[in-house]
């Protein structure tokens, strides 16, 4: 039976999530900040610029580094700027003339320290809203209940060094992602019809960040009523990997299993095609919550803010269809 979330409205007010009211005046010609706005597979940032250029937002795009991308991004009409997330000079830089922010950023062992800078520098420049993109399973956390990731802690400290900085913070909390969870296995997908994790008969609600992205934009496009929230966005459907591989199946036209792969050869693997060991330690520990449930939820509230219901894995494993299937002449094992 899934571990089912109150929707948004229930969620909030433990007393951790208390701010101060530090909001200022709504300054609309002032661009609205969005950190990560260069990254790649599953990237939040990149979808949420061209969401909130959509709806006549200017924005200041944040990248680590000047390259393609970055350059990409001028050409929707972006303010582009170069920075890192711990560094306090830059990041007076990114956020100087801002009045709303977008705060995410990928798995990494600094993911607190760039929090807390960036929450000091968005602080002292009077930020009207600060959008926190943290994880599902921090809903589960206390000073007294951990994980083993080292990510899940660095979120969980991130949150409460928010609150305590009395920012006009919304928290987003969404499960795993659609994009980094299927399609970073299109190479296998491709090459052996299987997916092949170590996650047993445990149950997912992933989600697309594409519909996170579409969430935090509403927010980000009037934050006043979200301020002090907390949203928790799932899926379509929570299930297990045998039905996502019949999902995969029936999007691809051809047969998908599953198998269930042993856990230390699975972290090994990744290891050996070059994954932080930070990165390791937190998608070893994610499976082992998957087998013991704790991504087993649904919500509405993606629904209660965008007024659409999620990317059902069908449509998403459709939409990519290219990247699961092999190209003619393709050989086995080349993943090209």
């Amino acid at each position: 039976m899934s571990d089912e979330i109150p929707g948004d409205d229930q969620t909030l007010e433990h007393p951790e999530h208390r701010v101060i009211d530090m909001t200022t005046k709504p300054e609309h010609d002032s661009p609205i900040l969005v950190t990560g706005a260069a990254g790649d597979v599953g990237a939040i940032g990149r979808n949420l610029t061209a969401l909130l250029l959509a709806k006549g937002h200017k924005v200041r795009a944040l990248v680590r580094r000047e390259d393609e991308r970055a350059e990409a991004l001028r050409g929707t009409g972006a303010e582009v700027v170069q920075g890192d997330l711990t560094d306090l000079t830059s990041m007076h830089h990114a956020i100087k003339g801002c009045s709303r922010i977008y705060f995410g950023m990928s798995v990494s062992p600094v993911y607190l320290e760039a929090t807390v800078n960036t929450a000091a520098v968005a602080r002292h420049h009077g930020v009207e809203a600060f959008v926190n993109m943290s994880q599902m399973t921090v809903a589960q956390m206390s000073i007294t209940e951990t994980t083993d990731s080292p990510q899940h802690r660095l979120h969980w400290l991130g949150e409460l060094a928010l609150a305590w900085s009395g920012l006009p913070v919304v928290t987003v909390r969404p499960t795993v992602f659609l994009e980094g969870f299927f399609l970073r296995l299109a190479a296998r997908v491709r090459e052996t019809d299987e997916l092949a994790l170590p996650m047993g008969s445990g149950k997912i609600s992933a989600i697309s960040a594409v519909d996170v992205a579409r969430a935090v934009s509403v927010i980000l496009d009037d934050p006043a009523p979200h301020i002090g929230r907390v949203y928790n966005l799932t899926g379509s459907e929570s299930a297990d990997l045998d039905h996502y591989a019949r999902v995969f199946s029936e999007a691809l036209g051809r047969t998908i299993r599953y198998r269930d792969v042993p856990l230390v050869a699975w972290t090994e693997s990744l290891q050996k095609v070059g994954a932080p060991l930070h990165l390791v330690r937190h998608l070893a520990a994610m499976t082992d919550l998957t087998k013991q449930g704790r991504f087993d939820r649904m919500t509405d509230d993606l629904f209660k803010l965008t007024g659409e219901m999620p990317t059902s894995a069908h449509d998403f494993v459709k939409l990519h269809a290219a990247e699961f299937t092999r190209r003619e002449g393709q050989r086995e094992g080349t993943g090209a």
